[in-house]
C-alpha cells in the first residue's frame, strides 16, 4: 500500500496485536423482563436487571443488551443509507465537511491521543440547534449554535437518521434510569440523570480495510453513556480492568454495546469507571458502526452526586467542571496534532 503517513502510526506499546482475545466475559443483559405486565414479576425483573447492570459497570464498564426494543428495520435503514453516503467520491462527501466552529458533518482526518484515526465519520445532533459555549473562557457565558449539515445524497439519510435516533433515545433513557437505580440514588437524582435539558449526538463511523491499524485509537468516552451498534465485522476492543489486557468484543446480531463515560464515573464518585477502548480495523473488510452519545446540557456542572459522597469516609474525588467547556476543549484535538495530551478527566481529580 506504499508508505504510511506518520500521522497514523501508534507508539509501539499501543499498537494492536495480530490476534486478540474475545471478550466472552463481557456481560450480556436481556432486557425482555422489563416488559412484564405482572406488577410483582415486573418489580423483581427490574431488580434483577439493575443488579446485572451494576455488576457490569463495576467489573467491565461495558455490557451488551438484547431484547432492547429498538426496531431492527430502523437500524437497517440507517445503515443502508449511511453506506450509500460513504461510498460516494471524496469530493462529494467533503461538501459538508465539519469544522472547528461546528462539529456536525463529514470528517476523515480526526485524531485520538494525537494519532490520526483510520476512519471517516458523519456526525449529527439528535436535537438542533445544539447550544455550546462560544469560547473556552470560564467567565464567558455566551453561547453558540451548532446545526446539522445534511448531504444531498442519499436523500433518505436524514429521515433514516431521525427515525433511528428516536428509537435509540428510548433505550438510552431506560438504561440511564437503570444505571441510576444500580447506584442506589433516589428518584429525584434519577430525574437528574434523565434530565430533558440535554443533547444527544450520533456518529456514523466507517473504516476501510487495512492490516493491523486502528480505526479509532485508545480513548475513554467523555460523556455520560454510549449506546453502540456495530456490524458483523466488529473490531471493538476493551481494556480489561483486572489485568489491562485488550479484549475483543464479538459482535452479537441486533445487540447494543453499552459503556459508561467519564460523566458517570464522576457522578458515581468512581463507583463506576469509564474504561479505555479502541476500534481495530479489519484487514479484509471495511467496518461500520453507529455510536449514540448521551450527554447533559452544556452548562451542566459535572461533580460527584452528594448522595454518593461523605466528607470523611468517601469524600468527593473530583473537582466540579463545566461539561460544555470540557467538551469544547477536547474537540480541539480532533483537527490537528498537539505536542501534549488534550484535557482529560484526571486533570480534575482531587489530590489525596
Amino acid at each position: 500500500m506504499g508508505e504510511v503517513d506518520p500521522a497514523f502510526i501508534q507508539d509501539p506499546e499501543h499498537r494492536p496485536k495480530l490476534s486478540a482475545t474475545e471478550a466472552e466475559g463481557i456481560p450480556m443483559i436481556d432486557l425482555s423482563p422489563l416488559n412484564s405486565s405482572d406488577n410483582i414479576s415486573h418489580s423483581k425483573a427490574i431488580e434483577g436487571v439493575v443488579r446485572e447492570i451494576g455488576n457490569a459497570c463495576k467489573e467491565w464498564g461495558f455490557f451488551q443488551v438484547i431484547n432492547h426494543g429498538v426496531l431492527l428495520d430502523k437500524r437497517k435503514k440507517i445503515e443502508a443509507a449511511a453506506r450509500k453516503f460513504f461510498a460516494q467520491p471524496l469530493e462529494e462527501k467533503k461538501k459538508i465537511t465539519r469544522d472547528e466552529k461546528s462539529l456536525f458533518g463529514y470528517y476523515d482526518t480526526e485524531h485520538t491521543k494525537n494519532v490520526r484515526d483510520w476512519k471517516e465519520v458523519f456526525d449529527f445532533a439528535v436535537e438542533e440547534p445544539m447550544l455550546m459555549p462560544a469560547s473556552l473562557d470560564p467567565e464567558d457565558k455566551e453561547e453558540t449554535k451548532w446545526t446539522n449539515q445534511w448531504p444531498e445524497y442519499p436523500p433518505e439519510l436524514r429521515v433514516a437518521c431521525e427515525e433511528y435516533t428516536e428509537e435509540v433515545e428510548k433505550l438510552a433513557l431506560k438504561l440511564m434510569g437503570l444505571t441510576a437505580l444500580s447506584l442506589g440514588v433516589p428518584a429525584d437524582v434519577q430525574q437528574l440523570l434523565q434530565r430533558s435539558d440535554k443533547f444527544y449526538q450520533t456518529q456514523l463511523l466507517s473504516t476501510l480495510p487495512f492490516p493491523s491499524a486502528l480505526g479509532v485509537g485508545r480513548h475513554k468516552d467523555s460523556g455520560a453513556l454510549t449506546v453502540l451498534a456495530q456490524d458483523e465485522v466488529g473490531g471493538l476492543e476493551v481494556k480489561r480492568k483486572r489485568d489491562g489486557e485488550w479484549i475483543q468484543v464479538k459482535p452479537t446480531p441486533n445487540a447494543y454495546i453499552i459503556n459508561v463515560g467519564d460523566i458517570i464515573q464522576v457522578w458515581s464518585n468512581d463507583r463506576y469507571e469509564s474504561v479505555e477502548h479502541r476500534v481495530l480495523v479489519n484487514s479484509e473488510k471495511g467496518t461500520f458502526s453507529i455510536p449514540y452519545f448521551v450527554n447533559p446540557a452544556h452548562y451542566t456542572l459535572v461533580k460527584p452526586l452528594e448522595e454518593l459522597t461523605h466528607k470523611q469516609e468517601d469524600p468527593a474525588k473530583y473537582k466540579p467542571y463545566s461539561w460544555g467547556k470540557f467538551l469544547s476543549h477536547r474537540n480541539l484535538s480532533n483537527f490537528k496534532k498537539h505536542n501534549a495530551e488534550n484535557i482529560q478527566l484526571y486533570h480534575f481529580r482531587v489530590s489525596e
